[in-house]
């Protein structure tokens, strides 16, 4: 990767790290015994229902997580790296997987990867029980996470990273592009190609926080054309090629006027071409499109989808490697911030004039 791939600043909203949480400061929050918080955080012994309700809610709200490495090892850190990302199903995060790897591969460090199926809920339980065992340091997908991940994150004292995104505030480390400014680079060359009858295909945005910050730049930067999306179609669950043909018949159905069909990734992408390509239809001639992530897959097909490039093993490896550097404590509490270009690849089916 050259230099001027990516733009690196610290992040001064990061302080010095904090000390690790301990039962008293749960006793004192919650207003109980040290033994009765031992208790409630084990499952043992006869505790009240308000009582045990009391502990669990200070404990939560302090982001405290017991420590489970007992007798001498209790305050040290195990050589392992808490990878939480929200699918393997998604092809996204296994190359962000394989960055990971190539840099920990070198070191001490072993990841060990949890899943959250982008569930909230389930991110503060990977969290809780990942945290436990009081790994070297954490990578995690994304900048958006309830208020019980981030006390907890915070409370950890151990580098985090959080990746894929940089459109707002970290808790310590980010590394990523920035998916308004995708979203924005791809409008224009859509509009610079001609296309003006425009239709977005992509999963429902209530919890896919990049995909909405894509459509949120991409919509901004139509409008300043005057131009806007005529059309939109939305699934949920995983993506699939049969998804993305079904998408296409049905807003194609709906808006026979389109031109041009932007999708928020690869896969379904791939699979509107398939549907296109069936139907007669010309691209990038009649009707153009472009998917997101720049895939590999992609490859294989007769005609080259346009797409963006995510950098994904890129972000992997300096996740990694800025946790490497810091896993040894000299460099704590220096938060960088790591942007990456997000590279726009015209494929085939972006009419060139």
């Amino acid at each position: 990767m050259s230099g001027d791939d990516k733009v690196i600043s610290i992040n001064k909203n990061t302080g010095t790290a904090k000390r690790p949480l301990t039962l008293k400061d749960v006793s004192i929050a919650s207003g109980v015994s040290e033994m009765t918080v031992s208790r409630v955080l084990r499952n043992r012994g006869d505790v009240s229902d308000a009582t045990r309700a009391k502990v669990l809610k200070a404990a939560k709200s302090l982001g405290y997580v017991p420590n489970k490495i007992a007798g001498a090892l209790a305050s040290s850190r195990v050589n392992l790296v808490a990878v939480i990302i929200p699918s393997l199903s998604n092809m996204v995060f296994p190359d962000v997987m394989t960055g990971i790897s190539e840099v920990l591969d070198d070191s001490p460090l072993q990841p060990v990867v949890g899943v959250t199926n982008y569930s909230p809920e389930r991110e503060e339980q990977v969290l809780f029980e990942m945290l436990s065992w009081r790994p070297s340091g954490v990578i995690l997908a994304g900048l958006e996470h309830s208020d019980a991940s981030v006390a907890m994150l915070k409370s950890a004292s151990v580098p985090v990273v959080e990746i894929m995104d940089t459109d707002g505030e970290a808790i310590d480390a980010v590394v990523g592009i920035s998916h308004r400014r995708a979203g924005r680079e791809m409008a224009r060359q859509i509009v610079k190609m001609g296309y003006r009858q425009i239709g977005f295909l992509g999963t429902k945005m209530s919890m896919d926080h990049r995909a909405r910050k894509r459509f949120e730049g991409f919509t901004e930067a139509l409008a300043r054309e005057g131009i806007e999306v005529v059309d939109q179609e939305f699934y949920d669950g995983g993506s699939s090629l049969a998804k993305g043909r079904e998408m296409s018949a049905r807003i194609l159905e709906r808006s026979p006027e389109l031109d041009f069909l932007y999708y928020s990734n690869d896969m379904i992408a791939a699979g509107g071409l398939l549907h296109l390509q069936e139907s007669g239809i010309d691209v990038p001639g009649q009707i153009g499109l472009a998917g997101f992530n720049g895939s590999e897959f992609l490859e294989g097909f007769s005609l080259q989808v346009a797409t963006m490039d995510a950098a994904r093993r890129d972000i992997g490896r300096e996740a990694a490697r800025i946790i490497a550097e810091r896993s040894d404590g000299s460099l704590q509490g220096t938060g960088q911030k790591i942007e990456l270009e997000p590279r726009l690849q015209m494929g085939d089916t972006l009419r060139r004039r």
